[in-house]
């Protein structure tokens, strides 16, 4: 099968880098005038004082910008961090399309902007962790319409207050109080409603972890038409991924993190050290060390009930990422508490508000609502922090799992600890992987808890043992290696594969996160002066990849392995992404069902999928399965393609076993009649996929297995095009070359 585009190039077809070169591009030059203006002290902000602007004495609708930004990110820095995001992408995506700077600018402020509304919303609503009440959420729809009004007040232009009026209005005319429909909406509104909502999707968030960059497509796609402008989306489609890694870069260089903004009261100071020898600036690393690495849950609350601090065991317990509940107010229904006799707990008994408030210690057992919504019985000692003078300054929750049954990640921690050595790195050696990955991978799907798989490998190393000989290659490996184990949290596992090769495991951590950790690493690694080569440094690239439904552990690794060979070809020093991942949504469909149909001795499973992806970018998605599976195309025609797999997980039961090639015919189409909403006829925004899955062979006994293998296959191939089962109907055909 031949692929007809430029994947690499695209947001999350085929491959998804994130590679992030240093500087600012250029194409944001609009944009970037402004935000050197921005020029935030954000050290000061972080030891307590406020974050000064020095904005220029000449321009009062930029100094108006620059003021209402400052308080937007001391309002909320999390806000403050998403609309900067937009703002770049959106820039960058205006430059893509060859706007005028003349048009461009009003849209980067609007971007900027687009949420400064919140300024007017309680601190008890924008904190809440939970979902929103019907009142609070009327409160948050009311927000949008009050950045619109304060920007009618503050800026000069009056393209910004109308932009950013029109940002929530829907293209199909569908959302109530947004008479304005398809083009006849802003252009700069329509952009901005595609951006923020993919900045939004691929960010963490208390309810959910961060989705991979392919689901997030596939979300924009599914909304495409009704939502989102289906031509702009099928353009962001196309958009640069490593532009788009490049402004989240520079987003931290700003200094505002992109995930988890600084604390500006530090944690630190809610216990009074003055008398010991903590006082060194160096123990905070001691301390941020045992923290994140300690197996019980450990939580800092300030007195205003704000969470500070939640550790790795507390993101492992509950499933709920630190980066999404930093700064967001505690309440016992975050974790569903409930007491030893199963009652839920209140505010008035929740033991973190009565050490708070009395000041005394508690010790106690209770239950909570663990990651997979299980419930897990807990040993809960809460200790209130006071300074000096006796003020309680907030209190430490720390939970310990009492739950009889053994966790994955001790399970896990066992084979990491029991693992055999690699002789000159000390980390897992590749045969010790192998046994280990078929658990993780098996444990992970019975579970239903996310894990990723990192594959990385030094760039031009042969130039290296050239160079500098192979003793110098050698500490070039182990320190990699050094590095990728001290990335480790309790769980994963690190292990070298071959060469100068290396893999991670990590352990319920999706898509998102495993990609950011990493780009850390790349990070770190570039920076880091080797002095086997004289203080130079060295880089490495990395594929990046979760479990989705259907895989096995061959696929996963063909698929992280991909996204190093892509990430190679992009120029190396750069972390591929790729895979839709697990469900993350209450829409995703389970995996499809299909219908079995008897032909005589063999069995045969007929499905049809529905996916919001076009036709382009369903071949390319194809093209990765086929790739990850191994699949060998023996027929190709106008509107079908005939694919055979040998699939490897079908349980061999004798020595004399073969294994048993599956054959996958697809057949493409469209909707034959047009589809209704709100009374207007529009074209099927869906293409339309028949899948038949039977052997090759029809003299196969192992009926069951073979179902079962079917199924998989079947589930495999729905998780790679983000679609969804649909009754078996016939479609207009759709050539798979165009």
């Amino acid at each position: 099968m031949t692929d007809t585009t430029d994947s690499q190039a695209s947001l999350f077809p085929l491959g998804s880098g994130l590679s992030l070169p240093a500087p600012l591009p250029q194409s944001i030059s609009p944009l970037a005038a402004l935000l050197a203006e921005l020029g935030l002290d954000m050290r000061a902000a972080a030891n307590g004082g406020a974050a000064e602007i020095a904005a220029p004495p000449d321009a009062a609708p930029r100094g108006a910008v620059s003021s209402l930004y400052v308080a937007l990110r001391c309002k909320s820095g999390r806000t403050a961090s998403h609309g900067l995001r937009v703002a770049l992408i959106v820039s960058g995506w205006a430059g893509e399309l060859d706007l005028p700077d003349h048009e461009r600018e009003p849209i980067e402020i609007a971007a900027l902007l687009h949420d400064v509304g919140i300024l007017g919303v309680p601190d008890e609503i924008l904190g809440k962790p939970g979902n929103l009440d019907p009142e609070e959420t009327r409160r948050m729809d009311q927000a949008r319409r009050m950045s619109a009004a304060i920007l009618r007040s503050a800026s000069a232009d009056s393209r910004v207050e109308e932009i950013v009026e029109h940002v929530p209005a829907w293209y199909d005319g569908s959302r109530p109080g947004y008479p304005l429909r398809g083009e006849a909406i802003p252009l700069g509104s329509r952009l901005i409603a595609i951006v923020e909502a993919f900045d939004a999707m691929i960010t963490e968030q208390v309810y959910r972890p961060a989705m991979s960059l392919e689901r997030a497509g596939i979300e924009l796609f599914r909304s495409a038409g009704t939502q989102f402008d289906p031509a702009l989306v099928r353009l962001f489609a196309r958009f640069p991924a490593s532009t788009l890694g490049c402004f989240r870069e520079n987003v931290s260089r700003r200094g505002i993190p992109p995930l988890a903004p600084e604390i500006p009261n530090s944690y630190w100071a809610l216990t009074d050290c003055s008398s010991c020898s903590g006082d060194r600036p160096e123990m905070r690393f001691f301390k941020d060390r045992l923290l994140d690495n300690m197996h019980d849950a450990v939580v800092f609350i300030d007195a205003s009930l704000r969470i500070l601090r939640w550790n790795h065991g507390a993101e492992r317990l509950t499933g709920i990422a630190g980066a999404s509940i930093c700064d967001r107010l505690w309440a016992p229904g975050l974790l569903s508490m409930r007491s030893e006799k199963g009652d839920a707990i209140g505010a008035d008994e929740c033991p973190v508000n009565n050490a708070i408030v009395s000041g005394a210690h508690s010790l106690r057992r209770l239950s909570i609502a663990a990651r997979n919504r299980d419930r897990v019985s807990v040993d809960s000692h809460t200790i209130p922090v006071a300074d000096s003078a006796g003020t309680i300054l907030g209190a430490v929750l720390v939970l310990h799992d009492a739950s009889p049954e053994i966790s994955l990640q001790e399970r896990c921690q066992r084979l990491h600890a029991k693992a055999t050595r690699d002789p000159l790195t000390q980390v897992a050696n590749r045969a010790e992987f192998d046994r280990v990955f078929e658990q993780f991978v098996r444990t992970h799907r019975q579970q239903q808890v996310a894990c990723s798989l990192i594959i990385c490998d030094l760039d031009y190393f042969k130039s290296i043992n050239d160079t500098f000989g192979h003793q110098a290659g050698d500490e070039v490996i182990k320190s990699l290696a050094t590095l990728l184990a001290s990335s480790c949290r309790p769980g994963d596992l690190v292990a070298r594969y071959g060469g100068e090769e290396f893999v991670l495991l990590c352990a319920d951590c999706g898509n998102g996160a495993s990609a950011r950790r990493a780009d850390q690493i790349r990070g770190r690694l570039a920076q880091t002066p080797q002095p086997s080569l004289g203080g130079r440094s060295v880089t490495a690239s990395f594929g990046v990849t979760e479990i989705q439904p259907g895989d096995t552990a061959e696929t996963m690794l063909r698929r992280a392995d991909r996204g190093l060979l892509i990430a190679k070809e992009k120029g190396r020093n750069t972390v591929v992404q790729l895979g839709a991942g697990a469900r993350t949504a209450q829409s995703d469909q389970e995996p499809a069902a299909g219908r079995l149909v008897d032909g005589g001795t063999a069995v045969c499973l007929s499905t049809s999928f529905a996916t919001p992806m076009p036709p382009a970018v369903v071949r390319e998605k194809l093209a990765g399965f086929i790739a990850d599976h191994q699949a060998q195309v023996v027929d190709r025609g106008e509107a079908h393609l005939t694919l055979v797999v040998a699939n490897s997980s079908l349980p061999l039961r004798r020595r004399g076993d073969r294994c048993i090639p599956l054959v996958v015919a697809l057949r493409m189409g469209a909707d034959a009649e047009p589809r209704q909403r709100g009374g207007e006829s529009r074209p099927a925004a869906e293409t339309r996929i028949e899948v038949t899955v039977r052997p090759r062979s029809n003299r196969d006994r192992r009926r069951s297995v073979v179902e079962d293998a079917a199924r998989q296959l079947a589930a495999s191939l729905q998780s790679y095009l983000g679609a969804r089962e649909i009754p078996c109907l016939r479609r207009a055909p759709i050539p798979w070359a165009e």
